[in-house]
C-alpha cells in the first residue's frame, strides 16, 4: 500500500520532487550530482523514462517526466542513486558529517540499510494542461534564481533550461 496521498496516473507527464533527508546539501558535491545525471541518462537510454524538464539543486531535484510505470522507475532511480552515493561517500569521505546525518535519519522500518538519503515518496503531480506545464517548467528553471544562486536560469548548469533555448544541456530532454 502506498504511504503517500500522491499517485501516478497513467503514463502522462508528471511533475516530481525528490528531496534529501533533513535537506542535507549532498548535491553541492559535483561527484554526487554526476551519479544523478548518469542514472537519469541510463533510464533514458533504456527507454524507461522520458525526461521533459529538470533541475538539480543542492538538496532536491524537480523533474517533469513520464514512463510506463513512473512509480517503479522513481523507486529504482532513488534506490540506485542512494546506494551509489553512499558508496562514494564511504570510499572518499568515510568520516563525513553527511553520512552521520543520514545514518541518524534512517527510518526504523528500513532494516536492510545503514543510511537513508532520500525522503520517502516523490510527490507526483500529473501535468493536466499546457498552462500547468509552462508553470512547472518556469518553476523548475527559476528555482536557482529564486534561491539567489544565479541571476539567469541559463547559468545554472544542472537544469534543462538550456535545452529549451535550443542549446545543448547535460541531459537530453523531450519537450512536451
Amino acid at each position: 500500500m502506498a504511504r503517500s496521498r500522491y499517485q501516478v496516473l497513467g503514463s502522462s507527464p508528471h511533475f516530481v520532487t525528490c528531496s534529501t533527508v533533513n535537506w542535507i546539501p549532498l548535491f553541492s558535491k559535483p561527484e554526487l550530482v554526476l551519479i544523478l545525471l548518469d542514472s537519469l541518462q541510463f533510464l533514458q537510454n533504456q527507454q524507461r523514462i522520458v525526461l521533459h524538464g529538470y533541475v538539480i539543486m543542492e538538496n532536491h531535484l524537480h523533474m517533469i517526466a513520464s514512463a510506463e510505470n513512473l512509480s517503479k522507475e522513481m523507486r529504482t532511480f532513488k534506490s540506485f542513486t542512494a546506494r551509489s552515493s553512499m558508496d562514494w561517500l564511504t570510499e572518499h569521505q568515510p568520516r563525513s558529517y553527511w553520512l552521520r546525518c543520514m545514518e541518524s535519519a534512517k527510518l526504523s522500518h528500513k532494516t536492510g540499510q545503514r543510511y537513508q538519503m532520500w525522503q520517502e515518496g516523490f510527490h507526483p503531480k500529473m501535468i493536466c494542461s499546457d498552462e500547468m506545464l509552462r508553470q512547472k517548467l518556469d518553476y523548475i528553471h527559476n528555482n536557482p534564481v529564486k534561491r539567489g544562486y544565479v541571476d539567469n536560469p541559463a547559468h545554472w548548469r544542472y537544469s534543462s533550461y538550456r535545452n529549451y533555448l535550443g542549446e545543448p544541456g547535460l541531459l537530453s530532454i523531450t519537450p512536451v
